[in-house]
């Protein structure tokens, strides 16, 4: 799940048009640590998890959106 999340959240921000860096610099934290959750080596907190969706304009739930298929 971990991996899953990290790729669908490099996915959003390419799609966004974001740098590692410039997703970093809104959410506040590094670039370090974004290469990380992209890599599904680390993970975000519940509270990241909204600085994530915020920041790639999306709800959090979307950011568990995987394979095309929708939450339930």
């Amino acid at each position: 799940m971990q991996k899953k999340l990290g790729q669908r959240i490099a996915a959003l921000r390419k799609k966004q048009g974001l740098t590692q860096e410039a997703l970093a610099e809104v959410i506040g934290c590094s670039v370090e640590f974004i290469s990380l959750v992209e890599r599904g080596v680390n993970a975000p907190s519940v509270a990241g998890l909204q600085g994530f969706a915020d920041a790639l304009k999306v709800e959090v739930r979307d950011l568990f959106t995987f394979d095309g298929k929708k939450p339930k």
